[in-house]
C-alpha cells in the first residue's frame, strides 16, 4: 500500500535570548549565548490538516519575558490555514508554550495523552519545580474542553495518521528533545521529571525516524537554518521539514 505524503512545516512564533547553562541539567562550562525558538507545527495534504501544539499568548509572553513575534493563529494564516476551521490539534503536552492559544481553534478536537492530564491535575503540581512550566488557565481550559467532548485521549503509542513525507518518516520531537545537542550528547533540558525516561526517549526518536537528520527538536534555532524557508518572504518565519535539509541538497 502506498502511503500518502504530507507536507510538514515549523512555524516560529516567539523566541528568547538565553545562556547555555540554562538548557542543561548540571549547567554547562561554556558561558555562551544559546537562544531558544518557539514553534507550532503544521502537517497537511489535500485531504487532511493537522496542527501540532498551539503556542502561548502575548500576555504570557510579557509575563515570562519572551519575545513575541506573532500569534500561532497568525502564523498559520500566512500558510493559508484558518485556525477557526482546523478540526484536529495534537497537544504534545500541556506546558504553557504548547497549549496556550487552544481557544483560537473553536472547531478542533484536541488529542492528548491520558498521563499528561493526570500529571497536570495531580499531586506533583503542588511543587513549584514542576508547576512553573504550566499556566493554570491553560490547564483549566483544557479541562473545560474535556467537558465539551473535545479532548480525545490516548495512552502510549497510537497512530492518528500515517504521516509520511516525500523524504520518509519525519519525527517532531517537541520537548522530547529541545535541541539537537541534547540528543547528540545524551544530556537533558533543565525542566525534567524523569531523567531515565528522557534518555530512553532519545532512542525512541531515533528508532521512529528515517535517520537522525529526520528528527526535528522542539526549540532549536538551528531548525530555521537547516531547512528551507517556504519562500523568500517566509525566511525566519516558516520552514519546510518534509524536504531535504539545506546542507544535504546537491550531495
Amino acid at each position: 500500500m502506498q502511503l500518502p505524503n504530507y507536507e510538514v512545516y515549523a512555524i516560529r512564533y516567539a523566541r528568547r535570548d538565553a545562556r547555555r547553562h540554562e538548557h542543561f541539567i548540571g549547567g554547562d562550562p561554556h558561558d555562551a549565548p544559546m537562544a531558544m525558538d518557539y514553534f507550532v507545527w503544521l502537517i497537511r495534504n489535500a485531504e487532511r490538516t493537522i496542527v501540532v501544539d498551539t503556542g502561548f499568548t502575548a500576555e504570557v509572553a510579557a509575563k515570562r519575558k519572551r519575545e513575541y513575534i506573532r500569534t500561532p493563529k497568525a502564523g498559520l494564516a500566512l500558510l493559508g490555514v484558518k485556525a477557526d476551521e482546523v478540526r484536529e490539534v495534537i497537544i504534545t503536552h500541556l506546558h504553557y508554550d504548547h497549549v496556550g492559544t487552544f481557544f483560537d481553534f473553536p472547531k478542533a478536537n484536541f488529542h492528548l495523552q491520558d498521563e499528561e492530564m493526570r500529571f497536570v491535575t495531580g499531586r506533583h503540581m503542588r511543587h513549584a519545580r514542576f508547576a512553573h512550566s504550566f499556566e493554570v488557565e491553560d490547564v483549566v481550559g483544557m479541562v473545560r474542553m474535556l467537558f465539551k467532548g473535545r479532548v480525545l485521549f490516548h495512552t502510549g503509542v497510537e497512530e492518528l495518521a500515517p504521516v509520511h513525507t516525500q523524504r520518509g518518516w519525519v519525527v517532531l520531537a517537541s520537548d522530547a528533545a529541545h535541541y539537537y545537542e541534547h540528543m547528540e550528547t545524551g544530556r537533558c533540558f533543565t525542566s525534567m521529571f524523569n531523567l531515565g525516561d528522557a534518555l530512553e526517549g532519545y532512542d525512541t526518536l531515533r528508532r521512529l525516524a528515517e535517520s537522525p537528520r529526520h528528527i526535528i527538536p522542539g526549540h532549536d534555532p538551528l531548525v530555521m537554518a537547516r531547512y528551507p524557508a517556504v519562500s523568500k518572504e517566509f525566511e525566519g518565519i516558516a520552514v519546510r521539514l518534509d524536504v531535504m535539509p539545506i546542507e544535504q541538497r546537491g550531495s
